[in-house]
């Protein structure tokens, strides 16, 4: 199959329900809990809602097939109800969807498999694709095949729609230079136009995307690379369209290792003043993670600071892929995959004080079943104050979570 060809294929939808907790205050309560079989297992899933207060996410193995799922869940009275969208059969449309899906204004959805499709890959190069509601039967077609080297291989990162409407995402190798890719995709008449727009050398300008999701600000893209950099340790960068449709590529900042942070894994988030927040999984001053705060100085550059480093015995958490979220009173709220009382993941907060200092707190120590275990993604709003997250493991069978916090 030649990139950007498809194939269609439709699924019945799978219901289960769930008691909706009516606990007040500060809580953190499973929603709904993943079984392992047609449901799904594995979710490595960052969260997407839609206006209507329903959440959607991938898991990287189950469903019919056993090649992972795209579901939703749905608050329906006291319940969830837990739907899955559609299975992947591991085969022309792609297998283990990491990371989860993005919405478009139409209701659509979108996202990436990590396997399946075709191309120069052994079990295949992975695919994005693109899912439509018909009535209630979704429908998923492929909208580009991954065929290695040159277009990336491995598309593991959520897919980040811009504001001229084109998608964005990234792949962890292949390449120019084998060191992952930057893409662009833009929808025509007849199909979808693929380019790259940056090919990741595996120097200076880092390597390996990241697992969080770019962002756009004031039509710019804004992203991490996990790994390589200046320092080899990662770094952040901008990439600034001009008017020819060619991409500007700059690093705001490279991560220089302890007691700086290094390899950030997880997606960034704007606060309304324009400084960039996230994690980074490892260094700090114990070796175990920081939280950082890139902000805008003139002439274009950018000033680090590391906020907070978790500590090496763990209490407060440790190594987070996590991006972060912000309440209505300015805290700063995330998660970390290890640390916590039972080692199995946190929820953390962070509260700025006296100048400009930020005390950490654990509001959550995850336990494991039938509580969640692992968070390996960040956590989305809902926009009155609380927050949905999943968890890779935990759960009532141990095969997956998706956890409300209410702060």
């Amino acid at each position: 199959m030649k990139a950007g060809s498809y194939f269609l294929f439709c699924v019945p939808a799978i219901f289960a329900s769930v008691p909706l907790s009516a606990a007040r205050g500060a809580s953190t309560e499973v929603i709904y809990s993943f079984a392992g079989g047609q449901d799904g297992e594995y979710a490595d899933t960052d969260l997407v809602m839609d206006g209507a207060g329903n959440i959607y996410g991938t898991s990287v193995q189950g469903g019919a097939h056993g090649s992972g799922t795209v579901w939703r869940l749905s608050p329906e009275g006291n319940t969830w109800t837990h739907t899955v969208l559609y299975s992947f059969t591991g085969g022309a449309d792609g297998g283990e969807p990491y990371k989860g899906v993005t919405l478009d204004v139409d209701g659509n959805l979108y996202g990436t498999a990590v396997t399946g499709g075709g191309g120069t890959c052994e079990g295949g190069c992975g695919v994005a694709y693109k899912l439509t509601n018909n009535g209630g039967t979704w429908t998923q077609r492929v909208i580009h095949q991954f065929n290695g080297p040159d277009d990336g291989q491995g598309p593991g990162a959520r897919l980040t729609i811009g504001d001229d409407g084109d998608i964005y995402g990234m792949a962890p190798t292949g390449g120019e230079f084998g060191a992952g890719t930057i893409y662009q995709m833009h929808a025509t008449r007849h199909g979808w136009n693929f380019k790259v727009i940056h090919a990741f050398t595996g120097g200076a300008d880092g390597c390996g995307g990241s697992a969080g999701a770019m962002i756009v600000r004031g039509g710019s893209l804004y992203g991490a690379s996990t790994a390589c950099g200046a320092n080899g340790a990662g770094l952040i960068y901008g990439l600034t369209p001009n008017q020819k449709g060619k991409f500007k590529f700059k690093i705001l900042y490279a991560f220089k290792g302890e007691p700086d942070g290094s390899f950030p894994y997880g997606g960034l988030m704007f606060d309304a003043k324009g400084n960039i927040y996230g994690t980074t999984y490892y260094d700090g001053e114990d070796e175990v993670g920081a939280v950082y705060e890139l902000s805008p100085k003139d002439r274009g550059e950018w000033k680090e600071r590391e906020l907070y480093s978790f500590k090496d015995n763990g209490s407060d958490g440790a190594s987070s892929i996590s991006n972060l979220v912000q309440d209505a009173s300015g805290n700063l709220y995330g998660t970390t995959s290890a640390g916590g009382t039972s080692n199995l993941g946190t929820i953390f907060k962070l509260t700025s004080g006296a100048h400009h200092s930020w005390t950490e707190s654990v509001v959550h120590s995850f336990g494991g079943p039938p509580d969640g275990a692992f968070a390996y993604n960040g956590m989305v709003g809902d926009g009155s104050g609380v927050f949905y997250g999943s968890t890779t493991h935990g759960g009532e069978d141990d095969e997956g979570a998706i956890y409300k916090f209410t702060p």
